[in-house]
């Protein structure tokens, strides 16, 4: 890793920021941190089970408090929820510091990956209209991330080869 800068992978659920998280920090022979799953440790619940028990504001809270301890690091990938850069302090603090990565998909294609979930809880009650107009608005604060990968007509391989090109390119 030439830059001690971490990668953040932003995008809306469904976007493979994870599973493209993961390998890329193997190839990049950094740590990986998943921000969801360092939710789910710390407050022993699936993400589902702490909009239930706790609701979604004190999600966002604990969200803010553990992506912006994570992003203070370095060299790591990170990947953030897909609510995660919408929050401004967790925006700023991406934008000032690491080198962030908008995974973009057609809105059709997230959709498809996320309609009905029950992994989901932000969407698991909307219809595709909903969803559509969530990926909409998400997307305007997408967009002041450093760099967009359109992803719809690559493959795993092509959007970490992507990443890893503008990032050694830095």
């Amino acid at each position: 890793m030439k830059s001690k800068k971490n990668i953040v992978l932003i995008g809306m659920m469904g976007s493979g920021k994870s599973s493209i998280g993961k390998i890329l920090s193997k190839k990049l022979n950094v740590s990986f941190i998943d921000i969801d799953r360092k939710i789910e440790e710390v407050e022993s619940l699936s993400i589902s089970d702490i909009f239930k028990k706790n609701g979604e504001k004190y999600f966002r809270k604990i969200e803010e408090k553990i992506s912006l301890k994570y992003l203070k690091s370095e060299n790591n990938v990170i990947s953030l929820g897909g609510g995660g850069f919408i929050n401004s302090s967790i925006r700023k603090l991406c934008q000032k510091t690491c080198l962030s990565f908008w995974l973009n998909w057609k809105n059709e294609t997230i959709i498809n990956r996320i309609y009905k979930s029950k992994k989901r809880p932000v969407v698991i009650k909307l219809t595709k209209d909903k969803i559509n107009s969530l990926i909409k608005e998400r997307s305007k604060i997408y967009e002041l991330s450093n760099y967009k990968i359109n992803c719809d007509k690559l493959d795993k391989d092509q959007i970490i080869n992507r990443i890893l090109d503008i990032y050694e390119n830095k």
